[in-house]
């Protein structure tokens, strides 16, 4: 990684100093100079050159790279290879509703004053000059960097709503607060029909990256756009017992959850994206269902089950990946199923039918594990029935896949069967038998559909 690191600063410097004789200045620009104003090392690196064409950039950049153009007229080029964009200063223009009606083109005689004032939040508006390491600050980002502050770069942040949400997931990831000014900035800026792509790529980065997501969330609230997000406006107010959870609504606790499971993901991304998911929609039953009952205890009985419809709408409004969905939704059905069954003691085929019908029972074990700790001041002790059913479920080697049935209907045809539309009812009739431990290899399992044949005829 570090002769990666070492490879891309010199070639950014041979960019840099290309530019130079050409008359030009390039810069450091965006998150790259954020991060590493953060100490952190940016995974990418966006450069800006100022006061050379379109023309002459590419000829400079085709000398030594393998050059992808993303648009010639507003000056973008993609060096392959080296997590490189360079890119010129660009004007943009408004020229209709949505997020992507804007007229872009490159102009080299901006300054950085003017280039910057298109871009979205202070911390993201600094330049760093590649050859001398001279830091352009025209709207404070560093000073807010260092107060941990998100705050707008300009009025123009308004022109594009996609901008809210980045907020939702900066403050997520960074641990920021948002600026007043930027929050009512915010709350003035309607949705316009927003790509549901677009908008699942700001949720998804910040349950993947997010530090305190709780942040993001307050966010949201804060500056209204929750009402976009109805599934999860509903759990706002909606009350909870006080003697278990004292931390307040079904909002401030799924809040909290989600910190939890921030502070526990596992670095595998479509693994953290569903639990991730799973944890933010696990209550959305429970502005269903919550009542209180006549010893004055509040309760939401059934809130599990409850759950799956609002949590397939919010989800259908983010994403058409339906295989995301499928796996989503079974872990919010049966998020309580951990205690039900540690309290009765259940035996193995309990265990085996809740492994095939969420998948992976140690996704359900993560979800447990942040649902208790979303209770503070309570301070979340060893889960005794997430410990009881992983050892259970690894026992019978189902901790992080389903049962995969022994008789397929391969097997079926060998017997002499003829497929047919029986062939489904067959199989899960032996599925079941499996579930229920009736046998544990492929030899007896094939013994028992033969019996199971014979008696048919």
């Amino acid at each position: 990684m570090s002769e990666f690191v070492d490879r891309n600063i010199k070639n950014c410097q041979y960019i840099a100093s290309a530019v130079a004789r050409e008359g030009g200045r390039a810069y450091y620009v965006g998150g790259c100079v954020r991060d590493f104003l953060l100490g952190k090392n940016p995974k990418d690196t966006d450069i800006e050159i100022y006061g050379l064409s379109a023309d002459k950039i590419e000829a400079i950049l085709r000398k030594k790279f393998r050059v992808e153009i993303v648009g010639k007229s507003f000056g973008v080029w993609i060096l392959k290879g080296c997590d490189i964009d360079v890119s010129m200063p660009r004007r943009e223009r408004k020229c209709g509703s949505g997020h992507k009606a804007f007229e872009i083109e490159g102009d080299p005689s901006m300054t950085p004053q003017e280039a910057c004032a298109r871009r979205d939040f202070t911390i993201n508006a600094i330049l760093r000059d590649i050859l001398t390491g001279e830091i352009i600050d025209p709207y404070s980002g560093k000073s807010d960097l260092q107060k941990k502050i998100l705050r707008h770069t300009s009025e123009r942040f308004s022109e594009d709503p996609l901008r809210v949400l980045r907020a939702m997931q900066f403050s997520a990831r960074f641990d920021f607060e948002v600026a007043p000014e930027t929050v009512e900035l915010c709350s003035n800026i309607p949705f316009e029909n927003l790509p549901c792509e677009r908008v699942f790529e700001e949720w998804k980065k910040m349950l993947l990256k997010g530090t305190r997501i709780s942040r993001g969330l307050m966010f949201l609230r804060n500056c209204g756009w929750i009402k976009y997000f109805p599934e999860l406006q509903a759990c706002v107010g909606c009350p909870q017992d006080p003697e278990w959870h004292p931390e307040g609504d079904v909002f401030v606790h799924t809040t909290y959850c989600l910190d939890a499971f921030a502070m526990e993901r596992i670095g595998d991304e479509r693994e953290d994206l569903i639990v991730g998911l799973a944890v933010l929609c696990h209550d959305f039953g429970k502005p269903l269902c919550t009542v209180k009952d006549a010893d004055g205890r509040i309760r939401s009985r059934g809130h599990d089950v409850l759950g799956r419809k609002p949590t397939e709408n919010f989800l259908m409004r983010l994403t058409r990946e339906k295989s995301l969905i499928a796996e989503v939704i079974p872990l919010v059905e049966r998020h309580m199923a951990i205690l039900d069954l540690w309290r009765n003691q259940c035996g193995d085929s309990a265990i085996r039918r809740l492994a095939g019908k969420v998948g992976r029972i140690d996704r359900l074990v993560r979800i447990d594990s942040a649902d208790r700790a979303g209770r503070p001041p309570v301070v979340p002790e060893p889960s005794p029935q997430g410990e009881w059913i992983l050892e259970r479920a690894r026992a019978l080697q189902v901790q992080d896949s389903a049962p995969k049935p022994f008789v397929m209907g391969r097997h079926l045809i060998a017997m002499g069967l003829t497929p047919s539309k029986e062939f489904s009812e067959i199989l899960e009739q032996i599925y079941e038998a499996q579930l229920d431990g009736t046998f544990d290899n492929l030899e007896d399992a094939l013994a028992y559909t033969q019996n199971l044949l014979e008696k048919a005829k």
